[in-house]
Order: structure tokens, then C-alpha cells, then sequence
């Protein structure tokens, strides 16, 4: 028997938006283009492992859940799993490989699947945590939000509503397939989800929606091809006095310091600018934020992110200098990130 998460989750957030568009009438231009951006990532001439992953989500069994923890490191679904339900969970999950960002685990400490994924997320949000405003009743994006670990985390973290945003048909399906052992477990007192997710990247949005109390946009900017056209369009999301959580990859230096990788960064051929502390604070005052900080600088290590069960490709130690591991293949320095807090 098919469920239908995928559904019941599109619907809820089409309910979300309908409700925030009679408070904020800017959001009724997101109501418009939704059904064509729910459209779009099931579309087989755009995305041609949709059906399949489609297909995984929605029979995915339905299991007895005892209790859901959004604010453990490791996402946690306790839940109980017959031996069939968990050789079945599991061979659909894993045909929703690679999965980058987590942990999630469903089931019990003992028996349950753990999803190892390539990330320690839970990492990067014990760094980035401590520093935020209070998330209690607020709205937030997440851009970038990848299988939507983070999400759920803010989510966790009291925030009224959640929309992630990003582009992948797989990220996507990833985050459905949680939904749907997650079930209503974020749901407000009249049942209405929490956590939501809108397969489109930031340009898609309509701009200067001023709908959020907090940006999020983590490991982002320097995928950019133009990052001031992508802090812009960050601050117009955000309301006045909003708060924008920026987190980079970014090199030691000045205020003038900017790398522009000649070809490939750590295996990467779509990273384009990273700047120092210096020249990134440089950037948001330039396009009008305030209050900007850098909370935080850590360098990746390959703890952190690495090769797993369930992210079986290269991962950070192929990408760095075997006989140098303060450096990249290329010859660069190797990841180090920051992240940075504004206001608007």
C-alpha cells in the first residue's frame, strides 16, 4: 500500500503559505508560482530519477513511532520496526543515496537504522547555535537546506514556521522521506506542520518578500557566481531588523583578501569567491546589513565530513593533499569556514 507523505506534505504547505498570505500579501506571489515549482522537481524530462525517487518515498511503511527528538544531534525517530519493515525501510532509504546531511536515526539505539550521512551536521549547528537570536515563534528560511537536517533542527528549536529551499530533486525526497516518519510530530496545537520545503534556489523566490525573521544560508555563497547579487537577495527575504545567519568557506587574510579558485577547489568546480573574515564583513555592511560578526571559524576536518555506509563516493580526505593536509589537491588552503550574524 502507497502512502501518500508527499501529498499531505505539498498540501500543508500550501496551507501554510495561504494563511501567511492573509497576514503578509506578499506571499501570495509565492502561492502563485508553488504549483509550479512542485511541478517542476517531479517532472521526468527535468529530473530524471524522480519517478524512482518518488516511488521510495511512497512506500516507505508506516510504522508505530513512540516519540520524535528534533533537538538531538542525531535526529532521532523511535520508532518499532518488525525485521521486514526494517530490511524494507532500509533498501528504500538507501535508494535515496547519497545522503550528505545529518544524522538521522529510525527506530531504537539498538535495532533501529542510523543514517550515517557524509556530514556531521550536527556539528556545524552546535557552532552555529549557541550564537543565534531566540528562534521561538519566528519564521525562517533556510537556503541551501540540503536533506533538511538543519530545518528540522530550527524547527526543534521553537521556530513558528520553517520553508527550506533547495533546488535538488534528491535533497528533496530525502527531506520527505523523514517527513513521513516524522509525521506531525512539528505540528503546531491545530495540527498544521511546521517544516516545509520549497525545491527552488533563492533566485527563484520573488524578491523582497520581507517574510523572515531569520536567514539562514549555510555553505552557499561560494557556490555563487555573483555572492553581493546573493547577500541582496538574502536581506530582501528578511524583515526590517530580521536576522541573516551566514556560514562560508573562507581564507586567512585582510580586508582585501579574496581567493578566486583558477579551476577546481578541493575537487569543486563551482566554487568562484572566498573571502577572508575581513573582506566578507566588508560585503554585508556594502550591501546593507548591520551589526555583522563572525561567531565562529573552523577548519573541515575529515571527522567531520567523510566517507559512510550510506555516502559511499570521495569525501574530504580525497580532497586533500595526501603529503599535506593543511592543503588541497590543488594546492590551496584547505576548508575552513565561518559563520557570520547580521541584522537588517
Amino acid at each position: 500500500m502507497l502512502n501518500d507523505t508527499i501529498t499531505h506534505a505539498e498540501r500543508e504547505l500550501y496551507l501554510t503559505l495561504l494563511e501567511l498570505a492573509q497576514q503578509q500579501p506578499s506571499a501570495y506571489e509565492w502561492l502563485t508560482r508553488l504549483p509550479t515549482w512542485l511541478n517542476d522537481i517531479k517532472d521526468k524530462a527535468n529530473y530524471a530519477h524522480a519517478p524512482a525517487y518518488q516511488a521510495s518515498v511512497a512506500r516507505l511503511p508506516n510504522l508505530t513511532v513512540n516519540y520524535v527528538d528534533l533537538n538531538s544531534d542525531v535526529l532521532t525517530i523511535d520508532a518499532s520496526l518488525n525485521q521486514s519493515q526494517y530490511k524494507q525501510t532500509t533498501a528504500l532509504l538507501k535508494q535515496l543515496m547519497p545522503w550528505r546531511k545529518g544524522p538521522f536515526q529510525i527506530g531504537d539505539d539498538e535495532s533501529g537504522i542510523k543514517i550515517d550521512t557524509e556530514w556531521h551536521s550536527d556539528w556545524k549547528w552546535q557552532r552555529v547555535a549557541p550564537h543565534l537570536g531566540r528562534l521561538d515563534g519566528r519564521r525562517v528560511l533556510d537556503v541551501g537546506g540540503g536533506s533538511g537536517y538543519h530545518g528540522w533542527r530550527m524547527a526543534g528549536a521553537g521556530a513558528d514556521t520553517v520553508i527550506i529551499i533547495d533546488p535538488s530533486c534528491l535533497f528533496y525526497h530525502q527531506f520527505m522521506a523523514i517527513r513521513h516518519f516524522v509525521g506531525s510530530a512539528d505540528a503546531h496545537e491545530t495540527g498544521r506542520y511546521r517544516t516545509h520545503y520549497i525545491p527552488v534556489p533563492l533566485e527563484a523566490l520573488p524578491e523582497h518578500s520581507q517574510l523572515f525573521d531569520t536567514v539562514f544560508s549555510m555553505g552557499v555563497l561560494y557556490h555563487r557566481q555573483s555572492p553581493f547579487e546573493h547577500l541582496q537577495q538574502l536581506r530582501g527575504q528578511l524583515v526590517k531588523g530580521g536576522e541573516l545567519v551566514l556560514e562560508t568557506l573562507v581564507m586567512e587574510g585582510d580586508a582585501n583578501t579574496v581567493l578566486v579558485p583558477h579551476d577546481r577547489y578541493a575537487q569543486m568546480n563551482n566554487v568562484y569567491f572566498l573571502p577572508s573574515v575581513a573582506a566578507l564583513i566588508g560585503w554585508l555592511e556594502k550591501v546593507g546589513f548591520s551589526d555583522v560578526r563572525c561567531v565562529d571559524v573552523a577548519v573541515t576536518s575529515v571527522k567531520e565530513q567523510r566517507q559512510t555506509e550510506w555516502m559511499t563516493y570521495h569525501s574530504l580526505a580525497d580532497f586533500l593533499d595526501p603529503n599535506d593536509s593543511t592543503k588541497t589537491i590543488e594546492g590551496y588552503p584547505a576548508p575552513m569556514r565561518a559563520t557570520l550574524i547580521a541584522k537588517k
